[in-house]
């Protein structure tokens, strides 16, 4: 396998610098050129304003890439068919040489496997809608039931299940919190009316449970749940109204299986009239800065203890 570590990621886990990972299927799936390498180089910037070293993931011909450098970011920007890259798809991609963005799961996975700790993104995949039916739940979730991260997002994607997300979390085992918040943020939407068991006040109380989960053998990932902006959010009524119109309209269509997603999304956009894609872009750089604090103050309190 073909495997290569970018020099800045090596001297960090050299020298136990602070390390952000940074999916990529925003860059091949979930943006739009020219805003998806953007936002995939303001995101880097930010985990490294905030005092870490940014780790963007992907897979380039093959070959696992553990912190992308720009050249790479923009291939892997312009690639003309790019996979979308959970852990089903990774020795696909592998053995094909094919390029690809890696989802939360992936994401998560590789970055466990070669040291990094914290993992910044915008929401994770959960239950869909009809999921008690369908079975139609994200690769992210088994995943993140099996890999220690910490892993800082807006909640759960607003078009999924989100009670059935939440008790599939709970059953899994993966430790949810918000952070400066008790409810579940809802990705573009900073609240919901779904509670929170555990809320966390500072980077500190989270640091702090990442580490005790790590020191009782625990597998399972800490999901921290930072809520959108205020001033960017989409209030819950509100978006619940156009979502359950976007899914009225694509139901009545007949559109199934893996169009659902990309179509609700496609069409919220045009019925926010692009507050959507705003929100997504304000919680994505968040994310980005709570990560590198956390990573930050992970560094720092097992240096006091070990010094």
């Amino acid at each position: 396998m073909k495997l290569s570590i970018g020099g800045h990621v090596l001297s960090a886990l050299r020298e136990k610098k602070p390390l952000v990972a940074l999916e990529t299927a925003l860059v091949t799936h979930g943006l739009p050129r020219p805003l998806n390498l953007e936002t995939a180089v303001d995101l880097e910037e930010i985990v490294t304003q905030s005092g870490a070293v940014p780790c963007t993931i992907g897979v380039l011909n093959g070959e696992i890439v553990m912190g992308l450098n720009k050249s790479q970011l923009d291939a892997l920007a312009m690639e003309e068919n790019p996979l979308k890259l959970g852990v089903r798809e990774l020795p696909v991609a592998v053995a094909q040489k094919r390029s690809g963005g890696t989802t939360v799961a992936a994401t998560a996975h590789l970055a466990h496997r070669y040291g990094i700790g914290v993992f910044a993104t915008g929401g994770i995949g959960g239950v869909h809608r009809g999921g008690e039916n369908t079975f139609d739940i994200s690769g992210d979730l088994p995943v993140l039931a099996r890999t220690p991260v910490t892993v800082v997002a807006s909640g759960a994607k607003a078009i999924l299940d989100l009670p059935l997300t939440l008790e599939y979390l709970e059953t899994a085992g993966i430790t949810v919190g918000g952070y400066q918040t008790n409810t579940l943020p809802a990705f573009y939407s900073a609240a919901s009316p779904y509670p929170l068991n555990v809320s966390f006040d500072s980077v500190e109380q989270v640091a702090q449970t990442a580490m005790s989960r790590d020191e009782l053998g625990l597998q399972a990932a800490i999901l921290l749940c930072n809520p959108v902006p205020g001033d960017s959010e989409i209030p819950w009524d509100e978006l619940m109204d156009m979502i359950a119109k976007v899914d009225r309209e694509i139901r009545e269509e007949g559109v199934a299986g893996q169009d659902v997603t990309p179509q609700m999304l496609r069409r919220l956009f045009t019925m926010s009239e692009g507050r959507t894609l705003q929100a997504n872009l304000a919680l994505l750089k968040e994310n980005a800065r709570l990560g590198a604090q956390i990573a930050q103050t992970l560094i720092s309190i097992r240096g006091k203890e070990h010094g």
